[in-house]
């Protein structure tokens, strides 16, 4: 289970929405995503996958929140397919 913390209007999540990718009016996949062509941007959520796979045991987080960013960018990728299919 990922943790939260929870400040006074945003809830922020260690996965899905963390606090430091959030610090200004839009979040930072976004940004990645409108600076990339659309094959560019499947090959960062393909490569951000493969990172979290790679060094989920060994990164500082326990494994289980490691795995589960991993599951937060394949959600993203297959996300990309529904909405282009």
């Amino acid at each position: 289970m990922s943790k939260s913390i929870t400040t006074s209007d945003n809830q922020y999540d260690i996965v899905k929405n963390p606090e430091h990718y959030c610090a200004s009016e839009i979040e930072c996949i976004d940004a990645i995503k409108a600076s990339m062509s659309r094959e560019e941007y499947l090959g960062f959520l393909k490569g951000s996958i493969q990172k979290y796979l790679w060094r989920y045991r060994n990164k500082g987080n326990d494994p289980l929140t490691n795995l589960s960013k991993g599951e937060w960018f394949f959600q993203k990728l297959i996300q990309e397919f529904k909405d282009n299919s």
